[in-house]
């Protein structure tokens, strides 16, 4: 059984700063740690690839869950705003390579033959992206988004929305019956 880092263990990994109750999977895989910011209350699950690189960060709020084999990636930001959650095998991308044929790719490649495009991704307080979903460069995921499972979500949402498909598209409002459960929870903790 591998498990989680204690709390004496993620403490001196280097994180820009990290909160209380911060649970860790040691076998996730995370790159310029530095440029990490993680609040309280946060699960990274099994397998997850972290490599944010350049000048971006990721910055994780409070009540935050990373499940399983999630992939974030990128030379620009990433935020994962409060009560937010990313179940297993999404993929969140900060910049992608120009598929045109315009320019050359990969990482082994020097930036002046690459058209890579880069921009920071939001994950507005509220949201859940569901399993399998790739979320692009420059997306926002506004307060409340719920992304359907295998979505393919390429441009910003509006609040309490659900979207779906490939690529995303409005599905429906959502309820928002889960502020009131954040109130609740805010007393259960106090």
């Amino acid at each position: 059984m591998i498990g989680y880092y204690s709390e004496e263990e993620i403490n001196v990994l280097g994180f820009g700063a990290v909160g209380k109750n911060v649970k860790i999977s040691k076998t996730a895989t995370l790159y310029n740690i530095p440029n990490i910011y993680i609040g309280n209350n946060v699960r990274i699950d099994n397998f997850c690839v972290l490599a944010i690189s350049g000048t971006g960060s990721l910055r994780i709020g409070n009540h935050v869950q990373i499940s399983a084999f999630n992939f974030m990636n990128g030379m620009e930001d990433v935020v994962l705003e409060d009560l937010t959650t990313t179940a297993p095998y999404v993929g969140i991308f900060s910049s992608t390579d120009d598929y045109s044929g315009n320019s050359l790719t990969n990482a082994t490649v020097p930036k002046e033959f690459l058209g890579t495009k880069s921009a920071p991704v939001i994950v507005r307080r509220y949201s859940i992206i569901g399993s399998g979903s790739t979320i692009m460069p420059g997306v926002i995921l506004e307060k409340g988004t719920a992304v359907a499972a295998h979505s393919f979500v390429n441009r910003s949402t509006k609040e309490f929305t659900i979207v779906g498909g490939n690529p995303a598209k409005f599905l429906k409002e959502r309820e928002r019956n889960l502020m009131n459960l954040e109130k609740n929870l805010e007393n259960h903790e106090s």
